[in-house]
């Protein structure tokens, strides 16, 4: 079972890319993507990569990043 918990802060979403947390990404309650890692972020973007070819770019303000932590 897992539990999620919301990245809000730069701490978080650097805390998240250090120990390439699997994400799910909201927008507009809906899922957008899911099981990436973060692979670079800043004030307005945050890259999350799928697998080899699949990288996506989400926007800060319109995404909700949740990190899924295993129990």
């Amino acid at each position: 079972m897992a539990h999620v918990h919301k990245l809000l802060s730069d701490q978080d979403f650097t805390e998240a890319m250090d120990k390439q947390a699997r994400l799910r990404v909201f927008r507009d309650d809906h899922v957008i993507d899911t099981d990436g890692v973060i692979v670079r972020f800043d004030d307005q973007t945050v890259v999350v990569q799928s697998s080899v070819s699949d990288v996506a770019y989400h926007s800060r303000k319109e995404c909700e990043f949740f990190e899924m932590k295993r129990r």
